[in-house]
């Protein structure tokens, strides 16, 4: 269980800033990511600690009862599959490592659904792989079931599927895929949960001048050299993958929060506005973000013609393309890939990521929505490229 901590000492020197002020990111965000570790899962690795879990599952309701879209990234399973299996260390063999998490993730599983269900929340279990944010197809594939749930009420909870990874494949830790999962739905804070206070000047077992920084800039280098080395033997991280995870999520904007989960009601108390931990602040705005990465990141695949009042809808309403709305489509692409916009003259108005293949988005030519799974056998979405991965000529 969690208890009640007095607040370590914070630093005052030249690291620390507050570009945002603090006690503001958690209420301020719509949509939240929130990991949990696994020593906080499995009370330092002596198995899932159902009552922790069960006190987790409050938090976040709570969370939910505040308006707040969230997500959750999990560790435990491997854990848990050791202790099932007798093991008292980390193996580390793929094939003992893919074995531990199959049978860890049931008891998992079973934990976190019986929990929630007591606060009257469904939950879904997504397990992903690299390969699925890096293959734009399952990208959009994983990114639209994720928002899907939320918008059904439902609370994801995600973790790297360990059944099948190997060194290829795997994020490393699931720091990394907390925050390839803000990037991934765009949310507006990454909060860590860990069994440290957040991040000091210094590796406090080792320096007793070590002071806790309360907000710092996410990508600061500075912040490398205080991270320190892994400080638990069941989880793959430490305070190092914790720094890169709010670079990579400041990458989209959303800043993050790292904190103790021993802290007791942690999430309640910052969505009240508690400075707990250290803030990593992004100083990078969302949509400028989205922009840079749609336009710098990818290459054009194909091209498809709008007409007048699509350019419109597009370029001054915001909206976003339809069928209906295209005339022609030039290139071979496949969905998920960039494709540029053009109006009627043949000069780019946008650029975004398409929902339907060339092949299947020529056979949909002015085709109103609704009438798009008479014509495929299926719809896939009603857009063929949603405004929020459409970006304007004019902004890149």
């Amino acid at each position: 269980m969690t208890e009640a901590r007095p607040a370590p000492q914070r630093a005052s020197d030249g690291v620390a800033d507050t570009p945002v002020a603090p006690r503001k990111l958690m209420p301020a965000a719509a949509r939240v990511v929130v990991k949990i570790g696994s020593s906080l899962v499995t009370n330092d690795g002596r198995g899932l600690d159902a009552e922790a879990i069960t006190a987790w599952a409050g938090q976040l309701a709570e969370l939910r009862r505040l308006g707040k879209e969230v997500l959750l990234v999990s560790s435990g399973a491997i854990a848990e599959g050791m202790l099932r299996l007798g093991w008292r260390e980390r193996p580390r063999e793929v094939h003992e490592l893919q074995a531990a998490a199959a049978v860890g993730q049931m008891g998992l599983a079973q934990v976190y659904e019986s929990s929630f269900r007591s606060h009257g929340m469904q939950t879904a279990q997504i397990l992903l792989t690299h390969d699925d944010l890096s293959d734009r197809k399952r990208y959009l594939n994983a990114r639209e079931t994720l928002l899907t749930l939320l918008t059904m009420g439902v609370l994801p909870i995600v973790n790297e599927n360990d059944t099948v990874v190997t060194d290829e494949i795997k994020f490393g830790d699931n720091d990394t895929l907390g925050a390839l999962v803000t990037n991934l739905v765009e949310a507006d804070l990454l909060v860590i949960l860990t069994d440290q206070e957040g991040l000091y000047t210094a590796d406090p077992r080792k320096d007793a001048t070590a002071t806790l920084l309360g907000s710092v800039t996410a990508g600061d280098p500075r912040l490398a050299d205080m991270a320190g080395e892994a400080g638990s033997a069941i989880g793959r991280g430490g305070m190092a993958t914790k720094v890169l995870a709010a670079r990579r999520a400041a990458r989209s904007g959303a800043h993050t929060i790292v904190a103790s989960g021993r802290q007791a009601d942690v999430l309640v108390r910052l969505a009240r506005g508690e400075l707990i931990g250290t803030e990593f602040i992004s100083r990078t705005p969302r949509l400028a973000a989205r922009k840079q990465w749609l336009a710098g990141h990818l290459q054009l695949r194909g091209a498809v013609v709008l007409d007048a009042g699509a350019v419109r809808a597009v370029r001054e309403l915001g909206k976003s393309l339809l069928p209906i709305g295209v005339t022609a489509v030039k290139g071979v692409f496949e969905r998920g890939e960039v494709v540029a916009c053009l109006d009627p003259e043949g000069r780019e108005v946008a650029r975004g990521l398409v929902n339907y293949p060339s092949a299947d988005a020529a056979r949909i030519l002015r085709t109103a929505s609704v009438d798009i799974e008479s014509r495929l056998g299926y719809v896939e979405t009603p857009e063929l490229i949603h405004r929020s991965n459409l970006v304007l000529r004019d902004d890149l």
